[in-house]
């Protein structure tokens, strides 16, 4: 990435760390706290997407970097996907729900369109 030169900066991985701090703050509160299955996914999945932004970032290749990519998305999926079921179980309040599901639409919003640079990037000129 022009510019860029530690993952550190990159404002998608500095909202995935705060997704992440924000998904560990609420699967220590109430209900969630008995629910070790769920919570260990949730924190897993939250966890995954700011270290694959970083993992990708530091092979120092666009295409690896682009994959990567890709896999910190599929997580952010799987982690708004387990949301949906935390707030089906009733251990996440609504208000909670809907703080944690737009910042983790938010992150994966911000991770395909650093992918389709990255995609654009790597990809021949017609």
């Amino acid at each position: 990435m022009p510019g860029v030169t530690r993952f550190e900066e990159l404002v998608v991985w500095q909202k995935a760390r705060q997704l992440a701090v924000e998904i560990h703050q609420a699967c220590a509160a109430g209900r969630a706290a008995r629910d070790f299955s769920l919570v260990d996914q949730l924190r897993r999945a939250a966890i995954s997407v700011s270290s694959n932004i970083a993992e990708g970032f530091e092979r120092k290749r666009p295409a690896s970097f682009a994959q990567f990519l890709e896999y910190a998305r599929g997580s952010c999926a799987e982690l708004r996907a387990q949301l949906y079921l935390a707030s089906d179980v009733g251990w996440l309040p609504p208000e909670e729900f809907r703080k944690l599901m737009h910042h983790a639409e938010e992150v994966g919003r911000l991770l395909g369109a650093l992918h389709s640079t990255q995609f654009r990037r790597r990809s021949p000129s017609p």
